[in-house]
């Protein structure tokens, strides 16, 4: 058997065909490039600019490989209902209108930080200490992912606390 990470010499099976070692590792510890390698990336990186824009097209014609077109999903309707046309319109619906915002505490007069403490606390469901540890770090996120109804209840009651409060 040959040697971990040494070339099959085998010439009955392929002759040229590396054997990994018996626990390969991808990421692991990598050799470094050889003199040829720094030679062709130092003159690759000394082209101009509409030269390094051919090299993509001749190296991809050169080894043969197929020019890799994007596909976006965007305006396709996945579901069992609706075509094309249907999915585009929701694709744009979904576009305009935000659905999820977030509850941002910028500030809160020092006075009134018992009360905004209590707001935080009635729609947060914590604690008094992580309420307050919350309120303390002002500016901070009080609340993430909620309807903009939600949000809005939320902003008047912490308002009308004292607080300074935005929706993102």
């Amino acid at each position: 058997m040959a040697p971990i990470g040494i070339q099959n010499r085998d010439t009955k099976s392929n002759p040229n065909r590396y054997r990994y070692p018996a626990v390969y590792d991808p990421y692991g510890p990598k050799p470094p490039p050889t003199d040829k390698i720094i030679h062709l990336a130092e003159r690759i990186a000394a082209l101009h600019s509409e030269e390094l824009e051919q090299i993509g097209p001749t190296l991809r014609e050169r080894l043969k490989h197929p020019k890799m077109q994007q596909v976006s999903s965007e305006g396709m309707d996945f579901s069992s209902q609706g075509g094309a046309a249907a999915g585009s319109a929701k694709a744009e619906e979904k576009k305009a209108e935000k659905i999820a915002f977030d509850v941002k505490l910028e500030k809160f007069d020092a006075a009134a930080k018992i009360k905004v403490i209590k707001e935080v606390r009635a729609f947060t469901n914590l604690g008094l200490k992580e309420a307050k540890d919350l309120v303390e770090k002002a500016p901070v996120v009080l609340k993430q992912g909620v309807t903009k109804e939600e949000a809005n209840d939320i902003i008047e009651k912490v308002k009308a606390g004292g607080g300074v409060v935005v929706m993102e």
